[in-house]
């Protein structure tokens, strides 16, 4: 694993960041890195990305699934905070 962050806010929404360094590729994914960022409030999950084999790098945008453009791990975090931030100001 190279990175792993959790927070928890004072409303009781959470925020959980893994991301680890894989031998190959995830299909279709063409960068040796898997990864889970995930908002959730309320026991739900409000704002997701993640890469899993067959779907390729994906974001989750509470029940919408929309293609995500990975270009390496530092945009990764800040697209996902980013995400979060636009979701919390506007709940």
């Amino acid at each position: 694993m190279i990175y792993r962050f959790e927070q928890d806010y004072d409303d009781g929404a959470m925020v959980r960041m893994l991301i680890w360094d894989v031998p190959s590729p995830v299909p279709p994914s063409g960068h040796c890195f898997k990864y889970r960022l995930v908002y959730i409030r309320h026991g739900k999950r409000i704002i997701g990305f993640d890469n899993e084999r067959g779907k390729g790098d994906h974001r989750h945008d509470g029940d919408e699934e929309s293609p995500y453009t990975f270009v390496d791990v530092p945009t990764l975090i800040h697209d996902f905070i980013q995400a979060v931030g636009l979701q919390r100001r506007e709940s």
